[in-house]
């Protein structure tokens, strides 16, 4: 009769084992995470448009403003210009590069922050611009999404 009582405690404690070892394998086995809602949310398309270039100019591709969170970004999409020294990615109010906000140099980087306090209702185009020569490139007239 001992034996008996001492194999059925036995097999009650190996029992508890198991599932202690279960219990502490599925946690370690959880990912944590830690998502902002930032993080979470897509970005959102406020407006496009296509480039078109300027005489003597070869152009391709779009341009996309997006909206992720409180951050504006003018993204390149697709594209390619003709070589110029000094080129510039300009948010302007015209066709022409009179009022404009400079987001920077044009390089093989295709994002570009727009400052909070453009009114994207009031900069409508986005041009390339060579500085050095004032010599406009390219020129997308945004379309609200």
């Amino acid at each position: 009769m001992m034996m008996y009582f001492y194999s059925i405690n036995r097999i009650v404690m190996l029992k508890k084992i198991i599932l202690l070892l279960l219990i502490v394998l599925l946690n370690s086995c959880a990912k944590e995470e830690n998502i902002s809602n930032e993080q979470m949310t897509q970005p959102e398309v406020l407006s496009s448009g296509v480039f078109e270039p300027t005489s003597g100019i070869n152009v391709m591709g779009g341009v996309t403003i997006y909206k992720n969170g409180t951050q504006r970004n003018v993204t390149l999409t697709n594209f390619s210009i003709s070589e110029g020294p000094d080129l510039k990615v300009y948010l302007s109010t015209t066709n022409t590069p009179d009022t404009f906000i400079s987001l920077g140099d044009l390089t093989t980087a295709t994002t570009y922050t727009i400052p909070q306090e453009a009114d994207l209702n009031v900069y409508t185009y986005v041009l390339i611009h060579c500085e050095t020569y004032n010599h406009l490139y390219a020129i997308a007239s945004l379309t609200a999404n």
